[in-house]
């Protein structure tokens, strides 16, 4: 009698398809991770509220006398609350006439490429489009003050919250990074469909991207210690009592993945349960800059209304303005709204 867990000639196929797929997926994810240099995945419960953070500290004087009492600088942080982490759940067909028409390597294999692809942009994309909302602006009149101004606002930030910082990565539109290098000599690499450009203007990596994940006249940048990978994991559940069953690879479980025929469509189903995101500790630790120029309007927010959600701005004693905390409008408070005019990166 053959012993228990065979792996027979049936099941090879699918079982080193779904070990290959989640095993690509997994190494491109670290290969990643080791470039940008953020630290290891972070596992969530599913349901897991994500909140970013401003911080603010108001200093007070040290100057104390002998026997005073020595006041207390106020720390304050402020949490704002995303969408809960969930799973994601993916499906992908391919006929028995595609097989037949095509071979196997090109209707699954090319197909199961691509399905890997789109799985690993999603994750990408919500990360660039919760990049847009820092809250650390400004604007600079050319592409090159630009970036080197994001990372000088970011320095000083998280300077200020005395926390340290390793080293900083950027996001910039891909043109506006060629109209700037011309025919320099820069070596550009690339890994999992996104190019970058390593040690590049004190930048440990700066990506070239391309519209609408990073539209032109935009740079944003940020230390890899503000950057988070959460993840729930797909092996780590009873889902098997429900009949279904995922591979999963690794000692991160970052996505599970599998594949079976159906019998009454005549196609090969594949399935993929992936619940990860990109993140980032703090909202004024990410810095969005504008290539122009900026103007400030005074604006009187409706009753009820959400400035911080509104991005409206304030200003301090020194004529500089900032994007407001604010939750509720505060009475006696001007608000102002932020308008930028581009210019040529």
């Amino acid at each position: 009698m053959a012993k228990s867990n065979l792996t027979k000639a049936a099941n090879i196929d699918v079982s080193v398809r779904e070990i290959d797929f989640v095993t690509r997926f997994a190494r491109n994810w670290e290969a990643l991770r080791t470039i940008m240099g953020i630290m290891r995945p972070i596992r969530k419960d599913p349901g897991t509220k994500l909140v970013s953070n401003t911080a603010t500290v108001t200093l007070q004087s040290g100057a104390v006398g002998e026997g005073e009492e020595i006041p207390y600088s106020l720390a304050e942080v402020h949490p704002v609350a995303y969408g809960d982490i969930e799973f994601g759940k993916y499906c992908k067909a391919v006929s028995i006439e595609a097989v037949n028409k095509y071979g196997a390597a090109v209707a699954v294999d090319k197909t199961d490429a691509a399905f890997l692809n789109e799985l690993q942009g999603k994750v990408l994309t919500d990360f660039y489009t919760f990049l847009k909302t820092g809250i650390l602006t400004g604007a600079y009149s050319t592409w090159q003050m630009s970036l080197a101004m994001a990372k000088g606002l970011v320095l000083d930030k998280f300077s200020k919250m005395r926390r340290n910082v390793t080293t900083v990565v950027g996001f910039v539109n891909i043109l506006d990074a060629y109209k700037y290098l011309g025919a320099a000599n820069i070596s550009i690499q690339t890994m999992m469909g996104l190019n970058y450009i390593k040690d590049f203007m004190g930048y440990s990596v700066v990506f070239l991207m391309s519209d609408p994940d990073i539209p032109q006249g935009k740079v944003i940048a940020l230390p890899v210690e503000n950057i988070d990978l959460y993840y729930v994991d797909p092996g780590d559940s009873d889902f098997a009592k429900l009949g279904l069953e995922y591979t999963v690879e690794g000692e991160t479980n970052l996505i599970g993945f599998h594949a079976m025929g159906n019998y009454s469509t005549a196609v090969g189903e594949c399935y993929a349960l992936m619940g990860m995101k990109l993140w980032a500790e703090y909202l004024d630790g990410i810095a969005v800059i504008d290539v122009g120029s900026e103007s400030f309007s005074s604006v009187s927010p409706a009753s009820g209304a959400n400035p911080f959600a509104l991005n409206y701005y304030e200003k301090d004693s020194n004529d500089n303005y900032f994007h407001t905390i604010d939750t509720t409008v505060v009475n006696g408070k001007t608000y102002y709204t932020r308008t930028v005019t581009a210019s040529n990166p």
